[in-house]
């Protein structure tokens, strides 16, 4: 195979179960979740209901995984989330569909690249060495994700292993000391109440749980890339929901059970940043609290690395498809990586992290908060577009009759997602830093760029149907 060679041309790998788990566990980032959005959680949703936010997230995402591992038998394709809207739903709904992943994972890719930033920061001047600006970090960091994207997979889930090993490690490690201990005043379950789920606000504390959860769909991103897509893309997605569901739960019940349930409250109104790391310190000792804020950044640079792989496959599955520049969709000779939308998505990166840095916007306040708000309606909306697609995919194609999986399911996903993608526009303006003007603008450009992907279709189908 050449370099140039597109038409039929498919990627390579042999990567299985295990490393896709890795790679979607890697996206979802537990540490940053369990460290960063745990606390506010806590502090401006729920309280000590906040782990059963995460539980109702994985059941709604679950309900959701049956139709989309049914339909995965039936398309490996990299475009994922794209190609399954254009298969139940048509091309221009599919190319709408794929313009919302694009916004969401390139987004989020840069909403984690202030995080990453300023958390390196923090960590070097801590540790006595120069204070240099934030984004000097952001751009290594991107040189390393470059390089790591531009080979196979496999090297890239490789490394993801290492790093999800010890950042897992240390997060299990936390709760089970404050489990052994017995907590700040002995274990209970309130948390896991109705009464207790039901407190302040959770809404909020839904909207930052179903954000926990973005990369969720790499379980059929790397569907080309498997060795045998049918049954491998079914477990791994089931394994990773329930993994992730799991982590987080019990995770957000040691940090509640660490303060008391009845405290918790408000220590993490107190200390929204160190909450899980005063945790640490409290039951693990400060060595261990030292070593979670440094596997912080590794748990940051795992889901830059996911983030990278998946973007990469959306511009390659665009590009096969005709859809974007052709250079797009090559393969490279020997790595069988999508090499030149690897590239593409380096610089796209460069571009959106660059434009804050001269505009002079804090990386976490700015950059972080709106970037990661704009990304969780995105992929809301897509996950809504793709049940509805898988559920008439499945009408008209008769290729399963299996009720529950093409029917039943999808439609109970249907209805979960719609609730919490009320919740979440609905608390909106508090997700992306308390300004309505942004939390407006953030809005329109998702809405804007489901649009432009839609008419995008409609232009090419005309122009085809002209000549």
């Amino acid at each position: 195979m050449t370099e140039s060679s597109t038409a039929g041309a498919r990627l390579r790998g042999s990567i299985g179960v295990t490393g896709i788990v890795f790679l979607v566990i890697a996206a979802a980032a537990p540490l940053t979740a369990v460290g960063g959005a745990l606390p506010l959680m806590i502090g401006l949703g729920n309280g000590a209901g906040a782990p059963t936010a995460y539980l109702v997230a994985a059941a709604v995402l679950l309900v959701f995984s049956v139709g989309y591992a049914a339909m995965s038998g039936h398309l490996d394709e990299a475009g994922a989330f794209y190609a399954y809207v254009r298969s139940g739903l048509g091309v221009s709904a599919g190319i709408g569909a794929a313009g919302l992943a694009l916004l969401t994972y390139t987004a989020i890719q840069a909403g984690i690249y202030g995080l990453a930033a300023s958390t390196v920061e923090e960590l070097v001047v801590h540790y006595g060495g120069p204070d240099l600006p934030w984004y000097i970090y952001a751009f290594a960091l991107m040189a390393v994700v470059a390089v790591l994207g531009y080979r196979n997979i496999e090297l890239g889930a490789k490394v993801l292993g290492v790093l999800l090993v010890v950042e897992i490690g240390i997060i299990v490690a936390l709760s089970a000391a404050v489990l052994l201990h017995g907590g700040a005043h002995g274990i209970d379950t309130v948390s896991f109440t109705p009464s207790a789920f039901f407190d302040g606000s959770p809404g909020v504390a839904l909207m930052f749980a179903i954000a926990s959860f973005i990369g969720f769909e790499a379980t059929a991103i790397y569907g080309e890339e498997t060795r045998d897509p049918r049954r491998t893309i079914p477990r791994a997605t089931y394994l990773a929901v329930l993994t992730i569901g799991a982590l987080y739960a019990v995770a957000s019940w040691a940090v509640v059970l660490a303060f008391g349930s009845d405290d918790v409250a408000a220590a993490a109104g107190d200390d929204p940043e160190g909450l899980t790391f005063t945790a640490a310190r409290l039951f693990l000792g400060e060595s261990a609290a030292d070593l979670m804020s440094i596997l912080l950044v590794t748990s940051l640079f795992a889901a830059l690395l996911a983030f990278h792989n998946a973007i990469s496959r959306y511009g390659y599955a665009l590009a096969r498809d005709g859809v974007g520049h052709p250079a797009l969709g090559h393969i490279h000779p020997r790595h069988g990586s999508p090499h030149k939308a690897s590239l593409a998505q380096t610089l796209s990166a460069t571009l959106v992290v660059g434009t804050f840095a001269l505009a002079g916007a804090d990386p976490v306040r700015h950059l972080f908060t709106w970037m990661s708000g704009l990304a969780t309606v995105a992929i809301l909306l897509l996950m809504l577009l793709t049940s509805v697609a898988i559920i008439a995919f499945f009408r008209r194609t008769g290729l399963d009759r299996r009720r529950w999986h093409t029917v039943l399911a999808p439609t109970l996903g249907t209805a979960g997602l719609l609730v919490v993608t009320a919740l979440v526009i609905d608390n909106f303006t508090t997700l992306v830093g308390g300004s309505a003007i942004v939390a407006t603008t953030l809005l329109a450009i998702v809405a804007a760029t489901f649009g432009i992907g839609a008419a995008i279709a409609r232009k090419r189908r005309a122009t085809t149907s002209v000549s």
